[in-house]
């Protein structure tokens, strides 16, 4: 018997081989994922809509900050390794890059009223652990520059050794928050993966309400964080709570007077002051070196003593409408001609006060068809692109609300468009309304201005499959697109 030796089937069995080993190992680091869940990192508020404009993170939490291991000194004498400085949220990927924005108000912080702190992590794939890290910025530390290794303390404030065992998801990491660290910092938890070559590195945005221990019998209840400037008129309450609810006879009640009194620091110390005046068992202010609790302009901390029941404070601003506030909508057009179900509207939005401007236009079955947001203050020019309109009568609505949230206005004007539309009807621009993709959904594509129909049951459930980073399924656009839809 004769056997065929062929050169090409070896190499093409090697090179499947190789493939296979490839993927295979790829798909463990792709795996080797997770976050932390309590406190909750900067990703995950995004995923759950605390945290806002987060890119890719929103979807992929258990993603970010994925980089070579060795924060912040290298790993065993070679090179600096670790996530590069400025970088350190996304791990360098551009997807996640939004989570690389750093100031004072750019994200949401959680309060930690104890100094006795549990992390607990959620992973995709527990591949063992060479130990896990908690990082703390500097005492000083600058909120409104990018995370960098100076950002934080070199070493960690505390360390859970892995033994190079899968972690288990949920497990208490017990840690204690050093006494030197009280209001604004980011806590970087950094898990160490024991059989890949990286690491993970989780931002925590924290506001640390807990006080190391007070003499005298002072504990920290709450915190005066003024950021919000106020209006003659506004009221500030500093509602008290105990143990069985909220205890009227400690809630203490400003009014502002005047602009100045309204300036955020201002406020927030006239309100300390009263608290101090109305009750000495408790004290609001900042401590000194010989733990003296004393009012300051900005942000003052409120202690009571045990008698007083009292176990937190919540500060509520009830703040009056500006009435003086003004919007009008002007340079509308009363007709615009389409070409194809699209057309640029340009207008002005005028304004006294500095707002945010959301622009809608709807059609005449109230179906939008365009939107535009901005932040203006006087004479703002708007251009909202129409995407897949029939000719007909069209609504603009433009609102306007003033940045402090106060204030809203509201302007509506009708116009015409003319033309051509796009010629067949959907329900929806892609991809809005996604969840509600079913089988005989028709969506307009804007990029291809070309309208696609989900398929039946089975293939219906591909429909609502998308995020911007995995697009397979995108109508029209995306490389499986055909197993889901059907251009019309």
């Amino acid at each position: 018997m004769k056997n065929n030796f062929n050169k090409s089937n070896v190499l093409t069995g090697c090179a499947s081989s190789l493939v296979l080993l490839s993927a295979m190992a790829a798909s463990q680091s792709v795996l080797a994922h997770g976050f932390v869940e309590v406190p909750p990192s900067r990703a995950l508020l995004c995923q759950k809509g605390v945290n806002l404009n987060c890119g890719g993170a929103q979807y992929e939490p258990q993603s970010t900050g994925e980089t070579f291991k060795g924060f912040p000194n290298g790993v065993g004498g070679a090179p600096l390794q670790g996530p590069i400085d400025g970088k350190i949220a996304s791990g360098g990927k551009a997807n996640f890059s939004a989570l690389d924005a750093q100031s004072a108000t750019r994200w949401h912080q959680t309060e930690i009223s104890d100094r006795n702190i549990t992390f607990q992590w959620k992973y995709s794939a527990a591949h063992p652990a060479t130990k896990h890290e908690y990082f703390i910025t500097r005492d000083g530390w600058n909120p409104n520059e990018v995370l960098k290794r100076a950002s934080f303390d070199s070493t960690p404030f505390c360390t859970v050794e892995g033994g190079n065992q899968p972690p288990v998801a949920g497990a208490p990491h017990n840690c204690v928050i050093p006494d030197s660290k009280t209001g604004q910092h980011v806590i970087l938890g950094v898990w160490t993966v024991a059989d890949t070559d990286n690491a993970f590195y989780n931002p925590i945005d924290v506001n640390i309400l807990a006080e190391a221990a007070l003499p005298g019998g002072w504990s920290p209840v709450g915190r005066i964080s003024p950021s919000t400037p106020l209006l003659a008129g506004d009221k500030v309450k500093a509602r008290a709570f105990s143990a069985t609810g909220e205890n009227a006879e400690y809630s203490v009640e400003i009014s502002i007077d005047n602009a100045e009194e309204g300036k955020a620091e201002n406020w927030s110390f006239k309100l300390a002051e009263a608290l101090n005046s109305a009750h000495p068992l408790i004290r609001a202010g900042i401590r000194d070196e010989d733990d003296n609790i004393t009012p300051v302009k900005g942000a003052n901390t409120l202690y009571a003593q045990k008698e007083s029941g009292v176990t937190r404070y919540e500060v509520q601003l009830d703040m009056q409408e500006d009435a003086n506030a003004s919007m009008e909508l002007s340079s509308l057009q009363p007709e615009y001609v389409l070409d194809k179900g699209r057309v640029s509207m340009a207008f002005t939005a005028q304004t006294n006060r500095r707002m945010n401007l959301e622009a809608t236009l709807f059609d005449e079955k109230n179906k939008q068809v365009g939107i535009v947001q901005t932040v203006g203050e006087g004479n703002t020019g708007l251009s909202l692109d129409v995407r897949g309109a029939a000719p007909g009568a069209h609504t603009l609505t433009l609102v306007g609300t003033t940045e402090d949230g106060r204030t809203t206005r509201q302007e509506t004007q009708t116009v015409t468009l003319t033309g051509e539309g796009v010629g067949i009807e959907y329900d929806f621009v892609f991809p809005e309304g996604r969840a509600e993709y079913t089988a005989g959904t028709k969506v307009l594509q804007p990029k291809t201005d070309e309208v696609f129909e989900c398929k039946p049951f089975p293939y219906s459930g591909y429909c609502q499959q998308w995020t911007p980073t995995a697009n397979a399924y995108e109508p029209g656009v995306g490389a499986s697109w055909t197993e889901a839809w059907n251009k019309l």
